[in-house]
């Protein structure tokens, strides 16, 4: 098993350029099965998640050409929809979170699809029950299939309908989208996520020749057409990772410049990490964040303490909220953060309050953290990785911290961040991958 050991407490210095963004990508290439048109797609970053739903890709029989690191070519002329019945599939499906994101492109052109009981609680039941809600208002019918433990989907008449999502789901509007680009008549979808990873979608659908207006909003019409053609198409920086290094700047006093940022979309984000103290100033388009002794949280405008809470788009995404927590700890004052949209993100705190992190765990939503003001640096510690966010969250902690940190688990924030090792360590971070048995604890 790989770990990463840090040796904390290092200024770093440099520039840094964001990956392709790994949300849109799942969304973008499962797009590439509504036509048997060539697609070229750029900026894909080269991550465990999304490479896996590329191979998944190129079972189905889309042909798969990689043209560069970070640009491929997909043509989906010959699929084998045969495949979906196969074991294989459902060992592959069923392990992928973004194979739901197939469905919607499948039943579109082809009219069928099937579907792994999704299992774990990696996905949550709650979410894809937007997913099926959405393709049974456009008329798809699921039969399960108790033996082989699957969900056959017919949708060999797919009408346009009016559709109020239960909730404002990016994966679940991307899905019912895809699915009512080429269904017959109008499709209205209310209460649609508006992220600009769905807006990406709609303009690459749109360049397609799908009918798609209300784009940015949450009200969006769509006029089914009867085919849909080749693209080419470049997708957005992750939002994510560039919250994570500016987060990563301010914890460890670095002079940092984060290139093209595409800065118009990054929404609410900038003014969040400026609310914790943190300065910084636009460049182009380029974030430039100056090497800070200290950074102080600021308070409401009737005095009380600052809350940071995450919501649908165009809110806080709770992506970064894991980020947000570990840079308080850094700073002057307190601030709440509240985590309202997924259950036990905050559990990993255990880990920042053993490295001398000053927070109080109020429930499974809430947590206040109480800045040390750098009074003393957190001390490096061995930990675990427990998912995506809240590993980097530690891996700033630890690059912050005095001392040796050890992350274990680290396949978990390697789904999400793009040779992260490396590219820090061009900034000077002391970080290497070592062969390790992970804690019995």
């Amino acid at each position: 098993m790989n770990a990463f050991e840090i040796i904390g407490g290092q200024k770093l210095k440099g520039e840094i350029t964001p990956q392709g963004a790994k949300n849109e990508a799942l969304q973008i290439i499962s797009a590439v099965l509504l036509t048997e048109e060539k697609i070229t797609i750029s900026n894909i970053p080269d991550i465990k998640d999304v490479n896996k739903l590329i191979e998944l890709l190129g079972d189905l029989g889309v042909t798969v050409e990689r043209l560069s690191k970070d640009t491929y070519t997909f043509e989906a002329k010959n699929i084998n929809l045969d495949f979906f019945q196969s074991d294989i599939f459902k060992s592959k499906g069923g392990s992928l979170r973004g194979s739901i994101m197939i469905v919607g492109p499948l039943l579109a052109r082809f009219g069928k699809a099937a579907i792994p009981k999704p299992g774990g609680d990696k996905i949550g039941r709650r979410r894809l029950d937007t997913h099926f809600l959405g393709f049974e208002k456009l008329g798809a019918k699921f039969v399960y299939d108790s033996k082989k433990e699957f969900f056959n989907v017919d949708a060999t008449a797919l009408k346009g309908a009016y559709i109020l999502m239960d909730e404002a789901s990016v994966t679940g509007t991307a899905n019912i989208v895809m699915t009512a680009v080429m269904a017959k008549g109008i499709t209205t979808i209310y209460n649609a996520a508006c992220e600009p990873y769905l807006q990406q979608l709609c303009k690459m659908l749109n360049r397609m020749g799908a009918k798609i207006t209300g784009v940015g909003s949450n009200l969006l019409t769509i006029e089914g057409v009867t085919k849909l053609g080749g693209t080419e198409h470049r997708m957005l920086p992750d939002m994510i990772e560039i919250g994570s290094f500016i987060g990563l700047a301010a914890m460890t006093e670095s002079e940092i410049t984060i290139k093209d940022v595409c800065y118009a979309e990054l929404g609410i984000i900038p003014e969040v990490f400026r609310k914790l103290g943190i300065k910084f100033e636009l460049k182009g388009d380029d974030i430039f964040i100056p090497s800070q002794k200290h950074y102080v949280i600021e308070s409401f405008i009737d005095g009380s303490m600052l809350t940071i809470a995450d919501s649908p788009w165009p809110g806080f995404t709770p992506d970064l909220l894991s980020i947000v927590l570990v840079v308080a700890t850094q700073a002057k004052g307190s601030v709440l953060i509240h985590q309202k949209m997924f259950e036990s993100r905050l559990f990993f705190v255990d880990k920042l309050i053993d490295m001398g992190a000053q927070i109080i765990l109020c429930d499974p939503h809430r947590a206040t953290v109480n800045g040390i003001n750098k009074q003393y640096k957190l001390r490096g510690i061995s930990m675990t990785s427990p998912d995506i966010r809240a590993g980097v969250s530690l891996l700033i902690a630890a690059l912050s911290a005095e001392g040796k940190s050890t992350i274990f688990n680290i396949e978990q924030i390697e789904r999400g961040y793009q040779d992260i090792d490396t590219r820090l360590r061009a900034l000077g971070a002391q970080i290497k991958r070592i062969d390790a048995s992970a804690p019995s604890h």
